[in-house]
């Protein structure tokens, strides 16, 4: 039987039963575990200013759920769109795009499906977070809304 679309036309996200983590795809594969921002940032000040900076660029967009785990804190809204790992001294990160995008503040890009497509960066600075990565940063927000996954007219029969 398929799950019934609230409302607003997007599924419900399914909550892991061990760990309560949400997601748009049920059983969606992960490492269970509670792990906390403290766990990330101990005796890292300066990583924790940046992800702090980084965390109100992404806020500007919309409400987002942060997502600790042990190698990296995830930022989600019904999909991680953007992740950080904290180094001792600056922040290196991802943000999934729809479209890959060829730009020097890009140090790699690993695509998954023709529609998402993970840039790593690294911010080092506050004024990393300059008007061009904050575009980024919104075009990323839309992905983790999964806007990007636009539906045909015919689906809504389906």
């Amino acid at each position: 039987m398929r799950k019934r679309k609230p409302a607003t036309g997007k599924a419900d996200l399914w909550h892991c039963p061990r760990c309560g983590r949400p997601f748009a795809n049920r059983n969606q594969e992960h490492s269970c575990g509670v792990w906390t921002l403290e766990h990330h940032f101990h005796a890292r000040p300066k990583a924790r200013r940046l992800y702090d900076a980084f965390l109100a660029a992404v806020r500007e967009c919309g409400p987002v759920q942060t997502i600790p785990a042990k190698t990296r804190i995830g930022l989600q809204t019904r999909m991680i769109f953007a992740a950080v790992m904290p180094r001792r001294d600056y922040l290196r990160g991802h943000l999934v795009l729809a479209r890959r995008v060829e730009d020097p503040r890009f140090l790699g890009i690993d695509t998954f499906s023709p529609r998402n497509h993970v840039h790593a960066f690294e911010l080092r600075e506050e004024s990393d977070l300059d008007a061009r990565l904050r575009r980024f940063i919104r075009e990323a927000y839309a992905v983790g809304e999964q806007e990007h996954l636009g539906r045909r007219p015919d689906d809504s029969a389906r």
